[in-house]
């Protein structure tokens, strides 16, 4: 029988296998896409997009073996290889329309937005609020369609190496775009996130990764125990602030739809309800995130065993 240690060792291997290889692909991916679609345009560059999944999908293994077990629970039958292409494409596509997000070109897509008054009613108050997302679809399009709304600021609360290569990313696209990102994995970040909290700024994180090395709630996802992070929620619990689901949905040609559902609100939470309070909160986030995983399967960008454990 495995020991504790063992569960720990799997736990933080999972963790640093999503970081590398995600995050990997998703540079390498971008820096080709990045180079030909400033050049050709975006339907010009969506030509190449088929060639670059291509070949991912041919030459990862690994990922692919992975993939293949999220999208047989998310579809509930044996994916063929069409879905499993389509997955890849799908990825392929954000990240190639990130390029034009980025130049804040959102006269291409044709974008709707559900549950937009979730988010007023937040900025209304004045007193910031957490956007708590996933590895689904588009960040790129919530954060330009962000922009639109006055008084809105966003920081993105994201680990140390990842926050390197987004502001390279936006340097190297942009000059112009000054994103305002969280370092997260220091000392004092939990101070600067309360900082931005209390001058009204939302502050943006994933809650469907962990690194391995902090605390988790265990609760059923797709049918099976999965691991999620509650740290995002504890912070929201002791900050006695609102928690809102958000999830760029990518759907086919230029469309992409923006949701946001009210996840907690902890504003009225006691310091001794806390721990059962974000309990329910990571339950919540769950179920929502399953629901948006169910009915758009090919947008939650799953490579890894996130599992651990068996691909069946």
């Amino acid at each position: 029988m495995a020991s504790k240690a063992d569960d720990v060792a799997r736990t933080r291997t999972s963790a640093a296998e999503w970081v590398t290889h995600r995050e990997r692909g998703s540079m390498t991916m971008l820096r080709i896409m990045t180079f030909l679609s400033l050049r050709l345009g975006r339907s010009g560059g969506r030509v190449f997009l088929y060639l670059i999944a291509a070949y991912f999908f041919a030459f990862a293994p690994t990922a692919r073996r992975h993939a293949r077990a999220y999208l047989r629970r998310a579809l509930g039958r044996e994916p063929t290889a069409a879905d499993r292409f389509r997955h890849v494409l799908t990825f392929a596509t954000t990240i190639h329309d990130r390029v034009y997000l980025m130049k804040e070109r959102l006269d291409l897509f044709d974008i709707s937005v559900e549950g937009e008054e979730f988010v007023g009613s937040a900025l209304e108050e004045g007193h910031g609020a957490f956007l708590m997302g996933a590895h689904v679809g588009s960040f790129d399009i919530i954060r330009a369609i962000g922009q639109r709304q006055p008084g809105l600021q966003v920081a993105m609360a994201m680990y140390e190496d990842n926050a390197r290569r987004v502001n390279a990313m936006l340097a190297a696209i942009n000059p112009a775009a000054k994103p305002q990102v969280i370092a997260l994995g220091h000392m004092d970040a939990m101070l600067k996130i309360q900082d931005h909290i209390s001058r009204g700024v939302f502050v943006g994180v994933l809650g469907d990764r962990t690194l391995g090395n902090e605390a988790t709630q265990e609760v059923s996802f797709l049918g099976r125990p999965a691991r999620f992070p509650i740290g995002a929620m504890r912070a929201a619990a002791i900050m006695r602030r609102p928690v809102i689901f958000m999830a760029g949905l990518y759907r086919g040609g230029n469309r992409y739809h923006v949701v946001f559902e009210a996840l907690a609100d902890f504003s009225t939470v006691e310091p001794g309800q806390r721990a059962a309070a974000v309990r329910a909160a990571i339950g919540r986030y769950a179920q929502v995130l399953e629901s948006y995983v169910r009915s758009e399967p090919y947008n939650w960008f799953n490579f890894f065993d996130f599992w651990r454990g068996g691909d069946g």
